[in-house]
């Protein structure tokens, strides 16, 4: 694959993260976007390492609505904050999560071993036909995968 066509690949697969986030902030309830300052506070406050910072994408507080994310709203509802790491695509899923196809990293699957109940994936289908979302634990998910391979990522 060309260094061109890949770069175009990656830059498409960001947008469509970025449209799934949207899809959640702004239709479903519980949901935040928090910048890295707040994630290295949540991470510190839970005790865990800094290498899963980038292991999740979004928090979700089930029963929070509209307000912001500060300090004082983290430490506040810390019991109930459930790490998502999204996972988004355009394909048409009319048993979203059935036939989703992602990538994952070691440190996702590591963070949410971890975390157990308190960590899910959450799989966003943005087709018009089907728009949705599902949210599995990495138990749930596991139970479900019909094939995992690992795939090297090098840099010379």
């Amino acid at each position: 694959m060309s260094r061109k066509h890949s770069f175009t690949i990656t830059l498409s697969n960001n947008a469509t993260e970025k449209e799934g986030e949207r899809f959640l902030l702004e239709n479903h309830t519980g949901f935040f976007k928090v910048d890295s300052d707040t994630k290295r506070e949540l991470l510190q406050l839970i005790e865990v390492d800094r290498r899963y910072l980038r292991s999740f994408d979004l928090i979700y507080i089930p029963d929070l609505v509209g307000e912001k994310i500060d300090q004082n709203t983290v430490e506040t509802y810390l019991e109930n904050i459930i790490f998502i790491e999204l996972k988004t695509t355009k394909k048409y899923l009319p048993e979203n999560p059935k036939g989703f196809f992602f990538g994952a990293t070691e440190n996702e699957f590591n963070f949410g071993k971890i975390l157990g109940s308190k960590f899910r994936f959450c799989f966003v289908t943005l087709n018009p036909k089907a728009p949705s979302f599902a949210l599995l634990t990495l138990e749930e998910l596991e139970q479900i995968i019909r094939l995992k391979r690992i795939q090297y990522q090098i840099n010379l």
